[in-house]
């Protein structure tokens, strides 16, 4: 690991940390928070906390976005018909796991073997998009071939 990595590693397992520590990476945590602790017995029954923590996070990715897109540093993108199915069907990845692709290397760091599943289906997505967007011969930037 070169020198320039150390400052990113530190950052990274805060990060890892932080998600553990904020329950990200229980899946329990985590349906309850999508489901708005409904299944429990009611309206509020769940605990608020993951659901806060995670729309204080859009927040202030929002917000590094915006300050970095005034830098030019961030190109513009516009929606195309793919960004809808794709948000779909990461969120149903999400939820069916209980992990983004942040969060299941966390699992995998606490030792939970089922996340080396989730791991594992993730990396065969992506082998999986690389072959298909090659095959209809879309361009590497380009989830709709423009």
């Amino acid at each position: 690991m070169s020198r320039g990595h150390l400052p990113l590693a530190g950052l990274g397992l805060t990060f890892g940390f932080t998600l553990s520590s904020a329950g990200f990476s229980d899946w329990a945590e985590v349906h309850r928070m999508f489901t708005l602790g409904l299944e429990e017995g009611g309206a509020g029954a769940g605990s608020p906390r993951l659901l806060l923590a995670f729309a204080g996070a859009v927040a202030v990715a929002m917000a590094g976005f915006r300050l970095l897109a005034r830098k030019d540093a961030i190109p513009a993108r516009p929606l195309t018909r793919a960004t809808v199915p794709g948000a779909l069907l990461f969120g149903a990845g999400w939820a069916l796991c209980g992990a983004c692709p942040a969060a299941v290397l966390v699992q995998v760091g606490e030792g939970k073997a089922a996340a080396l599943l989730t791991l594992a289906g993730m990396l065969g997505g992506f082998r999986l998009h690389r072959a298909t967007r090659r095959a209809l011969g879309w361009r590497p930037e380009s989830c709709t071939g423009r």
